[in-house]
């Protein structure tokens, strides 16, 4: 990538010729020869056009002449974030749109650009939250809706020949041409949105460019389930007879209800038109992504009849499917998520990553928490606490309060939860998570009044000043769960699969020791102690921290931070040993300030040169290994410890998918650290900034792929860097928030 107000250097140890050519023959091709300048071989190439992919071959003339071919991304001044809108006369995207939907409670609809196809069993038109106050697994029970429309007698299937366009946001829509008769053709547009709050799905039908005349009938077919999102329905005799049973046509009104236990009820209501009792059984429908995860390949479903909803000349037909929702409510109700105190003065791409984090603020009781990621996670500790920052710089204030809050409540001698499952908050086996609550409360206190430390948190009688010192007590003598400072060097030591890289059967990347961002995390929260308590002997610890940290992590001949002192539990991190293998973690010590000059430079350089891909970075570099790292299942070995690099992220998931995971898969929330990294680096430089601009921009890009308007978690590590894992990923969109304010602050 190359950001705006930038050109492209090529450096080798060899003479070679470079061209450079664009995918649609547009722009005349660019040649150039290396010149000799200070013992090596050098081309400057001029940004021939901003926001076009070019073509990048190179031949090296050495004892053996090669060839490299490359793919070269001049990026725009401004991300393209106009629509977040897909045409389908332009079928070559890398990956079929989606859209998501969510009410604010960790319900969720997730959909396909193409009207009734499903890519995954994830796939549905309405997984619902079924707790009443607190986000637990998604059940689902609406698996998807297939339409056919009659117009005039000219009857036409509504799949992706008859797709005109799709658009995704707050709302999602399609629309499409369906023939009408004597060469004329309409358009029917369809649209759906969640009410916030409730457990339900409302659908719209309009048709376009129709007459008083004309007669428009849609035909709608709705497909159920009964099951947790992570599982497959799969028909037999019993189940067959489960949903029979259970299924009924409405007495009141047009529709049915499908009421499989005392515990869930689905309605499906038309505000016009017919319901036809007549089932239909849908066997071994595809999921192609399970099948990429060596899964189950297909699922089943059940329709017990379908619709016929009249679309008159300047009326819409509307659907609501519900679950366990009144059956008297009302049909129109708007998804307009609750009126934020945010930042008016966004411009198109903060707006839109503001937009986007509404999907994963949640009600949780009385407070807020954050989902991680649609559609399979809930609310995760670090992911929650992490994904916060973008609340907080956004000035979303009640948000973030709420959420702190939430966490800060959870603190127990040190600890809070990794994850809440319902409410369960016993899996406390993290070192990250309570050192980004410190840092969040710091963030958070900046932003709020003096008073804010003395503020209570939950029902008893502990404030945010307390719990804060908890942690930093906590960490200084031990927790009960095995974080513990080193007295030598107060460093932190974490235990086994402790950090946000924490796969495991198989251990992907176990870093048990001292991880250099736990280590940047506790510096940060010794400085903002030293301040609270400036006689509480803050200081000292970190004042040797600080020291320690570059005595430790730094080496000029390798040129970046390690990423982990290797050791065992109760070893001294003077006596452990450095891993010294190039991954992300390194730029949160540079974002955080805790280095900073010549050192700091050299790690953003590093990570330049090894890690940054359009709209991510990898988590380990595509180089050999300075510390081998064995990746074993079941006592086998699954890599090339000499090489752990891993570039694609697919296939099955304890040999496949986890070993690529944290080594080599490309994390989407890394390329705001990085940004920030690139600007702290080079305080004070206009340059850095606008690079730094160019380069989070570039997350623009997968905003108009995958799921439209959503950050994805991951992506391969390798060209042409697919996008994988987690369609919306909080911190993802979260960390490009909060680092595009930081940015625009700069400039």
């Amino acid at each position: 990538m190359v950001p705006a107000g930038h050109d492209l250097l090529i450096e080798h140890d060899s003479p070679f010729r470079v061209c450079l050519s664009d995918n649609e023959s547009l722009f005349d091709s660019i040649n150039r020869q290396s010149q000799f300048v200070n013992g090596s071989h050098f081309a400057l190439l001029e940004c021939p056009c901003r926001n076009v992919t070019w073509n990048l071959e190179l031949i090296a003339y050495g004892k053996k002449t090669c060839r490299i071919s490359s793919v070269i991304e001049f990026l725009p001044v401004e991300p393209d974030v106009a629509s977040f809108f897909f045409d389908f006369g332009l079928l070559d995207c890398r990956q079929l749109p989606m859209s998501l939907l969510t009410n604010g409670r960790g319900a969720m609809s997730r959909m396909s650009a193409c009207l009734g196809e499903s890519q995954s069993k994830y796939d549905c038109v309405l997984a619902a939250n079924l707790h009443p106050t607190l986000p637990e697994d998604r059940w689902v029970m609406a698996k998807r809706l297939r339409v056919w429309v009659d117009v005039n007698g000219f009857l036409a299937e509504l799949d992706r020949t008859r797709m005109i366009s799709f658009g995704a946001g707050e709302r999602t829509w399609w629309r499409l041409e369906v023939p009408a008769g004597e060469g004329r053709s309409v358009q029917l547009k369809i649209a759906a949105e969640m009410p916030r709050g409730q457990n339900a799905i409302q659908f719209r039908f309009e048709a376009k460019g129709i007459g008083q005349e004309d007669k428009v009938e849609a035909t709608v077919r709705l497909d159920i389930e009964d099951r947790s999102f992570h599982e497959e329905t799969k028909l037999d005799a019993e189940t067959e007879k489960h949903f029979r049973e259970a299924t009924r046509p409405l007495v009141e009104g047009v529709g049915f209800e499908f009421v499989p236990s005392g515990e869930r009820r689905l309605v499906a209501l038309a505000t016009c038109g017919r319901f036809f009792a007549e089932e239909e059984w849908c066997r071994d429908i595809p999921h192609p992504v399970e099948a990429s995860r060596g899964q189950d390949a297909s699922g089943d479903a059940f329709s017990p009849g379908w619709f016929q909803l009249p679309i008159q000349f300047g009326q819409e037909a509307e659907l609501l499917i519900s679950i366990n929702e009144p059956t008297g409510q009302t049909l129109g109700q708007p998804n307009c998520p609750d009126e934020t105190d945010g930042d008016d003065d966004w411009d198109g791409f903060g707006q839109a990553l503001n937009s986007a984090m509404n999907a994963f603020v949640v009600q949780r009781g009385e407070g807020k928490s954050i989902i991680a990621g649609y559609p399979w996670f809930l609310d995760w500790g670090r992911d929650s606490l992490i994904a916060v920052r973008g609340l907080i710089a956004a000035g979303r204030l009640d948000d973030a309060r709420a959420v702190v809050g939430l966490f800060a409540s959870h603190e127990k001698n040190g600890t809070i939860p990794n994850a809440l499952f319902g409410d369960n908050d016993s899996n406390r086996e993290t070192s990250d998570a309570p050192l980004w609550l410190a840092l969040v409360i710091e963030e958070l206190a900046g932003k709020s009044s003096e008073a804010f430390y003395a503020q209570k948190v939950g029902e008893g009688s502990r404030t945010f000043l307390s719990v804060v010192k908890s942690i930093g007590e906590s960490y200084s003598a031990g927790t009960p769960n095995g974080i513990r400072m080193d007295t030598e060097s107060c460093l932190v030591f974490s235990p086994v699969h402790f950090t946000w890289m924490d796969t495991n059967h198989p251990a992907g990347t176990q870093r048990v020791g001292y991880p250099v961002e736990i280590q940047a995390l506790w510096i940060r929260l010794l400085a903002h102690l030293a301040k609270l308590e400036p006689s509480g002997g803050w200081s000292s610890r970190l004042a040797k921290a600080e020291q320690s940290f570059v005595d430790l992590f730094w080496c000029d001949e390798r040129g970046w931070l390690a990423d982990c002192l290797l050791a065992k539990q109760g070893q001294p991190a003077a006596e452990a040993t450095a891993d010294g293998n190039l991954r992300s973690n390194i730029l949160i010590a540079v974002s955080l300030g805790v280095v900073s000059g010549s050192i700091a430079r050299a790690n953003v350089d590093a990570a330049t040169r090894h890690l940054l891909v359009p709209g991510a970075v990898r988590s380990l570099a595509p180089l050999p290994a300075q510390t081998p790292h064995e990746v074993r299942h079941d006592g086998k070995l699954l890599n090339d410890p000499a090489n752990p690099y891993w570039g694609h992220y697919e296939g099955d998931e304890d040999t496949r998918r986890k070993p690529a995971y944290h080594n080599g898969t490309a994390w989407t929330w890394f390329l705001p650290q990085f940004c920030e990294a690139l600007v702290r680096a080079w305080p004070s430089d206009p340059r850095a900034v606008e690079a730094a601009k160019g380069y989070l921009g570039s997350a623009a890009g997968l905003m108009n792929e995958g799921c439209l308007g959503q950050v994805p978690e991951i992506l391969d590590g390798d060209s042409p860097h697919l996008q994988r894992g987690c369609d919306a990923q909080a911190w993802g969109v979260s960390e490009a928030l909060r680092v595009w304010h930081l940015l625009d602050e700069l400039t």
